[in-house]
C-alpha cells in the first residue's frame, strides 16, 4: 500500500515537473512577445512626437493618427480600411440605394485604383467606364501612392462637376482620358422584363432594396404572361454586379431553392464560422434558370451564382466572376467612424472558396460587340425558301390560328435575332431556357 500511495505522489509529482517544463518557455515566449508589441508600441509614440516636434510645417495630429491607423489597415489586404465620419455615413447611405458620385466599384491593385464595375444608369457607365479598367489620374493628378479612401475621395465633388479620368484598359496600347459629368446616383436593385416568354432579372446592386423588387418584380411578368404555366423561364443578370449586403444575397438565393446551404463563412476561428441554409419555397416552382456573370460579377453576386450552380438549380453562362470571396465587418469606432476589417472567407455549399477564383461559368460564353446588319440583305435572305419559288404548292392545310401562330413565332425569331446582335450572352441565356423547355417539363 506505502508502495503504492509513493509510487502515485510519484507520478503527480513528475506531473507537475513536466507541466513547469513545458509551460515555463510557453509563458516566457508569450511574454516576449507582448514585451515586443509594447517596444513597437513605444517606438509609434517615439516617431509621432518626433513628427510633432521636427516635421518641416506644422501638423494635423488629428489627420495623422488617421492615415496611421489607415495605413495599419490597408496594409493587410485591399479592402480593410478606415471609415472617417463622413465615409461611414457615405456608406450607411449606399446601402439604402442613393447617393452622389460617378457610379463606379472601385478596388486597389498593384497601388491603382482598378474599376470592379461600373453600376447601371450611372454617369461612369454612359461615359463608357469598363470593369477592369485601371484609373491611374484623376484631373490630371496621379493616384499612384493613395489609399483607395484618397483615390476615391479625388472622384468626389458637387453634382453636375465635370472630372476627367486617365484609364488604361487591356487591348489598348495608350492611356486615354474620359469625361464625366458627376451625379446624384439613384439604384434601381432590380429591373425586370420580357423577352417573349422569358423573365429577365437585371440585379445591379445588393442593397436593402434588392429582394422586394426582385420578388414584387418577378410576380407582376407572371402575372403579365398569364401564370408561371406561360413562362419559359429566368435569367438573373448578374453582370457588372459589384456585390453588396450579404443578407440580400441570401434572400435572393434562397427564392429559387427549396432547401440545403446557400453560402458559409469562416475566419481565424472555427467557431466563429457560420453557415445559412435556404428555406422552403420556390418563387418559379422549379423552372428553368439560367444566371449570366462576367469579371464585373463580385462578392454577393458569386455567392448567388455558386449557390445556384452548386446545388444545380441553375446554369450559369457568360465568363469567370471577379473573385472578391472575402467578408468584411464593419466596427463602429469612437469618434463616430468605423473599420472596414475583413474577418472571414466565403464558401460555396460545395465548399469552394471564392476568393482570388471566382465562379466559373457552366457555359463560357463571350459578349461580342454588336455589328451592323444589312437589312434588305436579311429581308432577302428570309425570302429564300420554297414559298418564294415560282409556282410552288401553297399550303391550304393551314387554319388561321395556325397562320397567326406561325406570324407570332416569326416575330420572335427576329426579335432574337435582333437581341443576339445587342447582347449575344442575353440572348445565349434564353436560348438554353428554350432548349429545355422544348424537351419537355422534368421530372421533380
Amino acid at each position: 500500500m506505502n508502495k503504492l500511495i509513493i509510487a502515485a505522489i510519484g507520478g503527480i509529482a513528475g506531473g507537475v515537473l513536466l507541466s513547469t517544463q513545458v509551460a515555463g518557455p510557453l509563458i516566457a515566449q508569450e511574454s516576449r512577445a507582448n514585451a515586443s508589441v509594447y517596444e513597437q508600441l513605444d517606438l509609434f509614440g517615439d516617431i509621432f512626437e518626433r513628427i510633432r516636434a521636427n516635421y518641416v510645417e506644422e501638423v494635423d495630429e488629428a489627420a495623422l493618427i488617421e492615415a496611421a491607423i489607415n495605413g495599419m489597415l490597408t496594409s493587410l489586404d485591399p479592402h480593410s480600411s478606415y471609415l472617417p465620419p463622413n465615409d461611414f455615413d457615405d456608406m450607411q447611405v449606399q446601402t439604402r440605394g442613393e447617393f452622389g458620385g460617378l457610379g463606379i466599384e472601385v478596388t486597389q491593385e498593384d497601388g491603382f485604383v482598378r474599376v470592379i464595375a461600373p453600376m447601371d444608369d450611372t454617369p461612369a457607365m454612359e461615359a463608357g467606364v469598363e470593369a477592369g479598367d485601371f484609373i491611374t489620374h484623376v484631373n490630371g493628378e496621379a493616384l499612384l501612392g493613395l489609399t483607395l479612401e484618397q483615390a476615391v475621395d479625388m472622384m468626389r465633388g458637387p453634382v453636375g462637376s465635370e472630372i476627367v479620368i486617365t484609364v488604361v484598359r487591356e487591348g489598348r496600347d495608350q492611356p486615354f482620358d474620359i469625361t464625366i459629368v458627376r451625379d446624384r446616383i439613384r439604384l434601381t436593385a432590380v429591373r425586370v422584363r420580357l423577352e417573349g416568354n422569358t423573365a429577365i432579372l437585371r440585379i445591379s446592386t445588393f442593397n436593402d432594396q434588392t429582394y422586394p423588387n426582385l420578388e414584387q418584380g418577378l410576380r407582376d411578368l407572371i402575372a403579365e404572361v398569364g401564370g408561371l404555366e406561360n413562362l419559359n423561364g429566368v435569367v438573373i443578370d448578374l453582370r457588372n454586379n459589384p456585390g453588396g449586403l450579404l443578407s440580400q444575397a441570401i434572400r435572393v438565393s434562397d427564392a429559387f431553392l427549396e432547401q440545403g446551404e446557400i453560402v458559409s463563412t469562416r475566419g481565424r476561428n472555427p467557431e466563429d464560422g457560420e453557415r445559412y441554409n435556404a428555406t422552403p419555397g420556390d418563387l418559379i416552382s422549379g423552372l428553368p434558370l439560367v444566371v449570366l456573370v462576367n469579371g464585373g460579377s463580385a462578392s454577393a453576386s458569386e455567392i448567388v451564382a455558386g449557390a445556384l450552380q452548386d446545388h444545380r438549380r441553375a446554369v450559369v453562362v457568360g465568363t469567370n466572376s471577379f473573385g472578391k470571396g472575402s467578408v468584411q465587418s464593419i466596427m463602429p469606432l469612437a469618434g463616430d467612424g468605423a473599420m472596414r476589417l475583413t474577418t472571414s472567407l466565403y464558401y460555396t455549399p460545395s465548399g469552394r472558396s471564392i476568393q482570388a477564383l471566382g465562379i466559373a461559368p457552366d457555359i463560357l460564353v463571350e459578349q461580342r460587340e454588336p455589328v451592323e446588319v444589312d437589312e434588305d440583305a436579311a429581308e432577302a435572305q428570309t425570302r429564300r425558301n420554297e414559298a418564294s419559288l415560282r409556282g410552288a404548292i401553297q399550303n391550304s392545310t393551314l387554319t388561321e390560328d395556325q397562320r397567326r401562330q406561325l406570324e407570332e413565332e416569326q416575330a420572335i425569331a427576329e426579335a432574337t435575332a435582333t437581341l443576339r446582335n445587342e447582347d449575344y450572352q442575353l440572348a445565349y441565356a434564353i436560348d438554353i431556357l428554350t432548349g429545355l423547355n422544348a424537351l419537355g417539363p422534368r421530372a421533380n
